[in-house]
């Protein structure tokens, strides 16, 4: 392959925050970047060339995407596998991940289907459809986190059901059509971003670890604190991960470390993740940069870690939806050992995703509890409250 530059046109379906990072990650490369997003300025408009407005599932906002760039991807599991297939081949485009894959994805049953046709470690997990059937499992597991098959993430689409009696509420909602899987007793939740490249080339970053609050990702530490064995084990998980699924890209891996050492996998997302965050300042190349390497066959950037890393998110501290103005954010920038990154949302809701921090330590000695107590400390110094 011959790479000049100024370089191609990659067409993402989805801006929001990781396209906005994924457009600041490849501009330096000279990509230009053009995102298909319902919203009128959505968050990744500033650093991108263009924002085509356009639902999701809007055929002619897909085939105008398609007809601008010279390949395409996605950053959000809304996005519609058939219609980018249709529309990357009537302009003779690749897209990436494969738009099979994402269907396999979209779908949390058939997604641990597939690992489990493939000997890939899971959870116990059921279809469930009627309160009838919930009330059952929940008695044979002794509770169950319930899942959305389509379209829950961040927490939503997820019912933690632990008395039969609650079946009926839970089911409805989700949505009724749902997944039950087995409460687990587990160590810490973990991750893993993995990366296929051209010609079948793989890699991955260091095992991190991530910390859920009411379901939603609250701080990621890097490297992950548990030990060797776990951690060879969740990185050749995450490897027989990439070889099930097509298509070139990053893929975030999220798995489970039980109280007895075994990996399970969670769920995977075919793109870059909130878990992978922590890569921007903590690895030798981005997850965002080598998702657009990967996805326009390019030579991939190393995934070695360059520092110890804490990422913790900014969420919505607000009790209804508002215009967003956050304040304290001058500590954060005063600190000579952190860095902020600011999504571009113009309303706060309660728990939203709104930006992140990450905090690193380069010492020989680097402390990762002190460094989870030091994110954590400068993160609650930020809010969106009025003083």
């Amino acid at each position: 392959m011959t790479i000049t530059l100024p370089g191609p046109t990659l067409g993402v379906v989805g801006g929001g925050q990781l396209g906005r990072m994924m457009g600041e990650a490849v501009a330096p490369l000279g990509v230009e970047v053009v995102v298909l997003d319902p919203t009128p300025d959505c968050p990744a408009s500033p650093v991108v060339s263009d924002q085509i407005v356009g639902g999701f599932d809007d055929a002619d906002a897909i085939r105008e995407l398609a007809s601008r760039a010279d390949a395409l991807t996605f950053e959000i599991e809304l996005a519609d596998p058939d219609l980018m297939a249709e529309a990357a081949a009537e302009h003779d485009v690749p897209v990436h991940p494969d738009p099979d894959t994402l269907r396999t994805i979209q779908d949390k049953l058939v997604q641990k289907e597939t690992l489990v046709d493939a000997g890939i470690p899971v959870p116990e997990f059921v279809a469930v459809a009627t309160a009838e059937g919930l009330e059952r499992v929940v008695e044979e597991y002794g509770g169950v986190m319930l899942k959305a098959r389509e379209g829950g993430y961040d927490g939503r689409g997820n019912v933690p059901v632990d008395d039969p009696a609650d079946a009926a509420g839970a089911l409805d909602e989700v949505g009724g059509n749902a997944m039950a899987e087995e409460f687990l007793d587990f160590e810490r939740e973990i991750a893993v971003m993995g990366l296929k490249g051209a010609d079948g080339e793989t890699r991955t970053y260091p095992v991190t670890e991530t910390v859920h609050r009411e379901e939603i990702l609250r701080e990621s530490v890097a490297p992950a604190r548990t030990d060797d064995a776990v951690v060879a084990e969740a990185e050749s998980i995450a490897r027989d991960v990439l070889d099930v699924l097509d298509g070139r890209g990053v893929y975030g891996i999220e798995l489970f470390e039980t109280r007895g050492g075994d990996v399970l996998v969670n769920e995977i997302a075919p793109r870059p993740h909130n878990s992978g965050h922590w890569t921007i300042e903590g690895a030798r190349t981005s997850q965002f940069e080598n998702h657009v390497r990967a996805v326009l066959g390019w030579p991939l950037g190393p995934t070695d870690l360059v520092a110890p890393a804490v990422t913790a998110n900014v969420l919505g501290d607000v009790e209804e939806t508002q215009p967003a103005t956050l304040s304290g954010v001058e500590e954060v920038l005063a600190a000579p050992d952190a860095d902020l990154h600011w999504y571009g949302k113009d309303d706060v809701r309660p728990l939203r995703k709104m930006g992140h921090l990450t905090a690193t330590d380069r010492t020989a000695d680097a402390d990762r509890d002190a460094l989870l107590s030091r994110a954590r400390e400068l993160r609650d110094g930020l809010t969106f409250r009025d003083a």
